[in-house]
């Protein structure tokens, strides 16, 4: 846990791999937490911890998006208010089975069937491999939030501001932000990724552009992002250059015909060969090649073979799987 501003605190998962999500909490009003983490137990520790600065359980929960790793935690928030953008609670009902992970990781914890997965699709035994190294879903209820809104919502803490400010569909499509002016903070959800390779599920790359400017007009001292450790505005200008060098190297690849696969076998890391599975660059391959080819940006993805893709890319380039 880290203290971010004077109201503010921060529970940060330091691996800052896949399911590895930030969490917030803002201590007044009856207390405010922002996203639940990935499964229970990480759950209980987030509450543990936060419980140091704030005794009581929070009167609200916010939900940034839909992602399970945002969400698997509402269930133990027993009577709390839980506020997110209109989309999500449909959105979770389809992005967030929490059904079909608890059976990867059960499947993977079997010899068998282990084998059969990594013989059809070696992406997803890898992650599987690597979620269980630290997440147990077992026992995990989807809770979807009860209080919807549309573009902004405003909290009043004890005299404190808080701004709700729907930003997506970018990452996802419930993608929100929550400002604190006073304080000079943001928990900006998974709309920024720091010291990680993003990874974007809807959305276009002009939107996530519009997003990141935002976070830098609302110029705060401290940004907890959705993954990854704390930052200022230089972690949303980083990644905003990451994202441009993508979508222009992937123009290139586009017009010379390689496919999207292809083409994150070949461009370089640069320097954020440095992040956490840099790998997922075959994500932003792909949505690029999606804008060009004028794909829907809510266009479904193969959700099996994207993590095949990015094994493969990670195999290509000789570096370690990871998501």
């Amino acid at each position: 846990m880290k203290q971010v501003s004077d109201h503010c605190f921060a529970v940060l998962n330091e691996k800052n791999r896949v399911c590895d999500a930030n969490s917030g909490l803002i201590n007044l009003g009856g207390g405010v937490v922002i996203d639940t983490q990935s499964d229970l137990p990480h759950a209980r520790q987030m509450i543990e911890l936060f419980s140091k600065v704030w005794p009581a359980m929070p009167k609200r929960v916010i939900n940034t998006h839909e992602d399970g790793d945002h969400v698997w935690g509402n269930q133990l928030f027993v009577g709390a208010e839980i506020i997110a953008h209109r989309s999500v609670p449909e959105r979770m009902k389809h992005v967030a089975n929490p059904e079909e992970t608890q059976k990867l990781l059960h499947g993977v914890a079997d010899g068998p069937t282990r084998q059969t997965l990594e013989a059809m699709h070696p992406g997803v035994a890898a992650a599987g491999l690597q979620l269980l190294e630290d997440y147990n879903l077992d026992g995990v209820e989807l809770v979807l939030p009860t209080t919807l809104f549309d573009t902004r919502y405003e909290l009043d803490l004890d005299g404190t501001e808080v701004h709700l400010i729907y930003v997506g569909p970018c990452h996802q499509v419930g993608d929100t932000i929550i400002h604190v002016p006073k304080e000079r903070v943001v928990f900006a959800g998974d709309v920024l990724f720091r010291q990680c390779t993003p990874m974007g599920w809807t959305g276009s790359y002009e939107k996530w552009f519009q997003c990141i400017d935002l976070l830098v007009e609302l110029n705060p001292e401290v940004i907890v992002a959705g993954h990854g450790p704390l930052c200022g505005i230089e972690g949303a200008t980083e990644m905003k250059a990451y994202l441009q060098y993508v979508r222009d190297e992937s123009k290139k690849c586009f017009e010379a015909e390689l496919t999207s696969l292809d083409a994150a076998k070949r461009i370089e890391f640069g320097p954020y060969g440095e992040w956490r599975a840099p790998a997922r660059l075959y994500m932003n391959v792909e949505r690029a090649y999606r804008e060009l080819r004028n794909d829907p940006p809510d266009a479904p993805w193969d959700t099996p073979a994207t993590f095949d893709a990015i094994y493969q890319v990670a195999k290509a380039k000789g570096i370690e799987v990871e998501y």
